[in-house]
């Protein structure tokens, strides 16, 4: 606490316990009016000192460790005079007993004098023997005037022999006494524990400690996320972040005896520079953690999206060319994650094997083995020297190499040495053609890939030898959609295919662990996964400046011109698949034809699926869903019959007679004037954009409700492969219909990812509605069904109006949504449907959009043939396909400007609903001639 300056200024010991000892009452036992006026003293003081420390950290420029330090010390100085007010004035006891001692330590961060402005404080009450009256009540009056103070009090009472017993038995409570502080009352009692938990505990389970530390750290990572890379990642416990560092200064502490970190220096642990690098961490993390506390006014830990503006504000951090200010703090954030990841494996590393138990026999011990010139030290692969880096720099590669062939990790003495050679990776060495021999080697092994280019990056190598790739390290994606940074969702998505090839997702993916094993070129499916998203961040479309990195990469790695030419071309269109599958109809066979014309190939067609695959499912844990599986095999299949020598136009009417004898065969069990009437009851599309038995089904349904003289059938079928529920609404169709029932949804809680839209000969909506829960998973809770039977039955009688009930969204999601800009954008096609107008329309997310946007078309006078409705994050992208009154395309300007600014204002237009005009409710019951069925 030596960098405190001003002490006074933040609390006047002194004069506060003047305060307290001129209200009296010595042995009084704390009256009401004492222990009021004593409250209200310190609570002036401790406001007082908060005030002035968050002064000198906001407005004067104190730094990070300068603030923790004077907080601690304000904490300190107001527990010395809370406790010599308790012992003296209320619980005095003039002649006290061995037993009636007492000693208060600060224990956590508050024991490192590391106390940030809204952590808890930890606190010790130690006692020499066993607890006594006056202890139980001297501890209890200070714990309730500090909790009443608003403190958060974790707390502790314990002689000295349970302090030891606890600690031999639980290693957090060995942590805790290791970073033990006396603050006030018996030091010698203090002094005591202390040397006796250094002698009988400290001295004798070094190695223990270390195991068991080690093996924390590596639960946290699993528990966080296991990345330093995610886009809101948690700066205490996460991976890179402080607790990371706090496992190495315990592991010091215990090793080294040393509150110092700089000893490691003197004992060879760390090099000075890397000591630095610990120093710049430490205090960076530490500022980012002050702002942090101060601006939530909560311990909050998390960097979300809602605060990392205002962070970057606060940190200076203002916007450039390419980048906005909010992208280069985090930038420096998750660099800063690398550099404590770089820094705790390599110092817990080299501890663990410098202090693990050894062999009881010498005869047990082996010497190092030597493969290829490295040697093998127990399980971990090492280089013999500095040497042998520098007189050929392959072997920086060769080392991780080896490591992924021989299943070896790499010594930390390795790594060390690669990181202080690290300018050996120059353009003569990328230009090597045995040095990218062994890069695109590690790429594309079927020995854990992602593993050994993880290694290669954390070491920074990957990034100097592949220039285009360092540019993407720690490039975040500031949205609500993508998990992880760049080069973390590149590297995941690199492991994710190794791991389809292997078989180990099967399951998940049937198609893709299918055709996988048909692509000619390994390579080719391999770089491209590489570089399909090396060029973000530099301010264009990254799909084209992507193309013109792998052009020029291709090469260079030994690949032939066709096979740079299909990796610049997969880098080039690697969202087609996906937006063509999740966008656009593909049922329309002007979908497929305009997607086959671009892929033109069936290799290229396995090669964008694979690519598509990884691409998504890397994105984050929760992005890939059994849907979007089913909607990318369903468009592979119906392009690979073209790229195959078939032709989606050839024969329609041949293939409509022939799906019609098929269902027809199926309703056998219907009278034969039911099943004539049927097939004439539908347009050619319908029979088109349903399997034979889903057409089947649909007819023995109508027919029970026509018979039955039901207003309105609903059906549900749950596929949890697809992660969907089928929904088939049968009613008397009306204008309007379509957003009633998508305001029954959202008011239901389901989301609409997928619609079928189609009306009878005879004036009825045979609707199918693929929906899905809030969490991505099929709408197939029984009370959830239920729910939306009512729901829909009340909205199309009149009785619910979806505007009214939709429920907003949860509190926590508009502070996070609103960092975000998502401009309202109405895209026109008249191109991709040879019969339909397709509208495409991007905004912010919100409970009950698409029932706006459906209830815009309606009152655009618009009909919906299908809706494709997908999610990214905060953006929403819905997809329509829709006609004028009299079934034609819309063509007129005038007419599509109309369409275009109606939608924009339906997306802008969240809190406007009851200005608006509600789709009018279902028609009640009217026979019409040749309707046997009325429906709602």
């Amino acid at each position: 606490m030596d960098q405190i300056r001003s002490r006074r200024d933040i609390i006047d010991r002194k004069k506060l316990t003047l305060i307290l000892d001129a209200m009296g009452g010595e042995g009084v036992h704390g009256s009401p009016e004492q222990r009021a006026a004593a409250l209200a003293a310190l609570k002036q003081s401790l406001a007082n000192g908060r005030a002035e420390v968050r002064r000198r950290f906001e407005e004067d420029g104190a730094s990070a460790p300068a603030t923790v330090a004077a907080l601690s010390y304000l904490m300190d100085q107001l527990i010395r005079v809370l406790f010599d007010f308790t012992v003296n004035r209320v619980f005095r006891q003039p002649n006290p007993t061995s037993g009636e001692k007492l000693s208060v330590i600060a224990v956590g961060g508050y024991g490192r004098a590391e106390l940030a402005p809204s952590s808890d404080i930890d606190l010790l009450f130690l006692l020499p023997y066993k607890q006594t009256p006056w202890g139980e009540q001297v501890v209890e009056y200070m714990l309730y005037l500090l909790w009443d103070l608003g403190l958060k009090v974790g707390h502790s009472t314990r002689n000295v022999d349970e302090c030891l017993r606890q600690a031999r038995a639980d290693v957090t409570v060995r942590t805790a006494l290791l970073e033990a502080r006396w603050i006030w009352g018996e030091q010698d009692l203090f002094d005591t524990m202390k040397a006796r938990f250094q002698a009988e505990i400290v001295a004798k389970t070094g190695p223990a400690f270390v195991e068991a530390k080690l093996a924390e750290r590596n639960a946290r990572h699993k528990r966080m996320g296991d990345s330093r890379y995610l886009v809101e990642p948690n700066l205490k416990e996460g991976k890179g972040g402080l607790r990371d560092l706090h496992t190495l200064f315990w592991i010091a502490k215990y090793l080294y005896r040393t509150d110092d970190l700089a000893t490691l220096v003197q004992q060879g642990v760390l090099t000075a520079e890397e000591m630095k690098r610990f120093n710049a961490a430490h205090n960076f993390l530490l500022t980012v953690r002050c702002h942090l506390h101060y601006l939530s006014n909560r311990p909050e830990e998390r960097l979300t999206f809602d605060v990392q503006t205002e962070l970057a504000a606060r940190m200076s951090y203002a916007d450039h060319p390419g980048s906005s200010g909010v992208e280069r703090f985090m930038k420096h954030y998750y660099l800063t994650a690398k550099d404590v990841g770089d820094l705790t494996r390599i110092f817990a590393a080299a501890l663990e094997e410098k202090h693990r138990r050894k062999p009881r026999f010498a005869l047990l011990r082996r010497r190092n083995k030597m493969v290829d010139g490295f040697e093998i030290d127990g399980e971990r692969l090492t280089v013999p020297n500095e040497t042998m880096l520098q007189k050929d720099p392959t072997n920086l590669l060769r080392l991780f190499h080896l490591g992924q062939e021989r299943g070896l990790d790499i010594h930390p003495h390795a790594l060390r040495l690669v990181r202080q050679n690290l300018k050996l990776v120059d353009a003569k060495l990328r230009a090597d053609p045995v040095a990218n021999a062994l890069f695109m080697d590690m790429l594309t092994s079927r020995n854990d890939p992602e593993k050994t280019l993880r290694r290669l990056s954390e070491a920074g190598v990957f990034g100097r030898f592949i220039p285009d790739f360092g540019r993407v390290i720690a490039q975040m994606q500031h949205d609500m959609y993508h998990v992880y940074t760049v080069d973390e969702h590149t590297i995941r998505a690199i492991g994710i295919l190794s791991q389809i090839e292997s078989g180990a997702l099967a399951e998940d993916h049937p198609l893709s662990n299918t055709i996988i094993h048909q692509v000619l070129s390994r390579r080719v499916l391999y770089l491209s996964v590489l570089l399909h998203d090396i060029a973000k961040g530099r301010g264009g479309d990254h799909s084209q400046l992507g193309e013109q990195v792998a052009l020029k990469l291709g090469p260079r790695l030994g690949l032939s011109q066709a096979e740079t030419e299909t990796v610049a071309w997969l880098v080039r269109w690697h969202l087609l698949m996906s937006a063509t599958a999740f966008k656009r109809d593909l049922g329309d066979g002007k979908t497929i034809d305009d997607f086959t014309q671009a892929v033109q190939s069936p290799e290229r067609l396995r090669l964008l699926l694979c690519l598509t695959v990884v691409d998504i499912r890397a994105v984050g844990p929760a992005v890939w869903n059994g849907w979007k599986g089913q909607l990318l095999r369903d468009l592979y299949f119906r392009a690979e019959e073209v790229l195959s020598g078939g032709n989606v136009a050839v024969g329609r009417a041949q293939r409509i007679a022939a799906i019609k004898d098929s269902v027809k065969e199926m309703l056998a069990d219907l009278p034969e004037a039911a099943r004539e009437a049927h097939l004439r009851r539908h347009y050619d599309t319908y029979w088109l954009r349903h399997e034979v038995e889903t057409l089947a089904r649909h007819a023995h349904l109508m027919y029970a409700a026509d018979k039955a003289q039901t207003q309105l059938t609903l059906d549900f079928r749950h596929d949890r492969f697809r992660a969907v529920t089928e929904m088939l609404l049968y009613a008397t169709d009306h204008p309007g219909l379509f957003a009633r029932v998508a305001g029954a949804i959202a008011v239901s809680g389901g989301n609409i990812v997928d619609a079928k839209v189609f009306t009878t000969t005879d004036g009825m909506a045979v609707d199918t509605f693929y929906l899905q829960d809030a969490e991505g998973g099929a709408f197939d809770r029984a009370e959830s069904i239920e729910r939306l039977r009512r729901a829909i039955d009340r909205t199309l009688s009149g009785d619910l109006r979806p505007m009214h009930a939709i429920a907003p969204a949860k509190p926590n999601e508009p502070a996070r949504a609103s960092v975000f800009t998502v401009a309202p954008v109405v895209l026109i096609d008249n191109a991709a449907s040879n019969s339909f107008t397709v509208i495409e329309v991007n905004g912010r997310d919100r409970p009950g959009l698409l029932y706006d946007v459906t209830r815009a078309l309606y009152g655009l006078n618009l009909t919906i043939g299908s809706a494709h409705v997908a999610t990214y994050g905060e953006r929403a992208v819905d997809v329509f396909y829709v006609k004028d009154l009299t079934g034609m395309k819309v063509t007129h300007k005038g007419r599509l400007a109309a369409i275009e600014r109606r939608l924009v204002e339906a997306l802008r237009a969240p809190g406007q609903r009851d200005s608006r005009r509600e789709p009018p409710a279902a028609p009640k019951r009217r026979a019409r001639a040749g309707q046997r069925a009325v429906a709602a």
